[in-house]
């Protein structure tokens, strides 16, 4: 089994369950409070680790009982967490996370100690990055860091898996060229393409502009529809399962770790997108994002029931 990567953040997630997302300018009552570890890169590699996946964290938290509680968290997903750095002059990062009555949401990420994160201590940690096959990032930590990581990652021959959220509104071309696997959403699309996504013709043209640009495969998350996949030979269409959703926060957090963890077992791209459907689908019927995560298990079982074709 290959080993994987994530670099990127570690957030504590404050969520507030709403019965609808407040108008700007509006006061309404909420109807809870919770604490939740969260973080795109914890979410991911909490993912990696809780689907049979061997994953180590590079990352950076405070010296605060936040930070205590996100490493414990990634511990129970037996994720490597010997690497992460605690920062004494900070304090952890917190996403500020609103969702309501239909699983709708909107979230505000105070990066904290994320910024920590910086290319001086991915330089300290090279043997880390040195030892694994595959290494999968995300954009809450600082760019320098994200660019060093993948050109370094393609020198020493690593698969680059990158999930560009939040994305920026300039990638450079002499990176997005060294990245193997782009995972972008409806909207991080139409912002690295530069164009307005409104169609499955749209997601293709959009990725089809990724793949000039030097990228090898471009995986488009679609939410309840499922996923685009792109090459320079064609695109594949994969639909979601149908499910009752609840709760999306870190469903696209979920497909992304299912998927690495596929292909570090060597699985076809084709196959590796099913698997994170199944994966990133039984997440959003569940409250919270790491507390989300399916087990290697449920996936595999509903897998089998769709091979079998059988009622889900």
């Amino acid at each position: 089994m290959s080993k994987i990567l994530v670099i990127g953040s570690l957030n504590m997630d404050m969520v507030a369950k709403v019965k609808r997302i407040p108008k700007l300018g509006e006061t309404i009552l909420g109807d809870s409070l919770m604490l939740n570890p969260g973080g795109k890169g914890a979410n991911q590699c909490y993912t990696v680790g809780k689907l049979g996946g061997n994953a180590t964290m590079l990352g950076c938290v405070g010296n605060d009982s936040y930070g205590d509680m996100l490493i414990e968290s990634l511990k129970k997903a037996e994720v490597n967490t010997s690497y992460i750095k605690k920062c004494g002059d900070i304090h952890t990062g917190t996403a500020l996370i609103q969702i309501d009555d239909f699983g709708n949401n909107n979230i505000v990420v105070i990066k904290g100690a994320n910024d920590k994160c910086d290319e001086g201590y991915l330089i300290d940690n090279e043997d880390v990055i040195k030892e694994c096959d595959i290494i999968m990032l995300q954009m809450e930590i600082p760019y320098n860091a994200i660019y060093y990581a993948i050109k370094r990652g393609r020198e020493l021959g690593k698969k680059i898996i990158l999930n560009p959220a939040p994305a920026p509104e300039e990638f450079p071309d002499d990176i997005i060229n060294k990245v193997d696997i782009i995972t972008p959403n409806e909207i991080e699309l139409e912002m690295l393409s530069k164009m307005k996504i409104k169609s499955e013709g749209d997601i293709v043209k959009g990725a089809q502009k990724l793949i000039i640009q030097g990228v090898n495969h471009v995986i488009v998350t679609i939410g309840s529809k499922g996923a685009m996949y792109v090459n320079k030979n064609g695109y594949k269409y994969f639909p979601a399962r149908k499910v009752d959703a609840i709760d999306t926060i870190g469903a696209g957090d979920c497909f992304n770790g299912a998927l690495a963890v596929a292909i570090s077992e060597g699985l076809s791209l084709d196959d590796a997108i099913s698997f994170a459907n199944v994966a990133a689908s039984i997440s959003v019927t569940r409250k919270g994002a790491q507390s989300s995560i399916p087990s290697r298990e449920e996936v595999d079982d509903i897998l089998h029931t769709i091979k079998e074709g059988m009622p889900i």
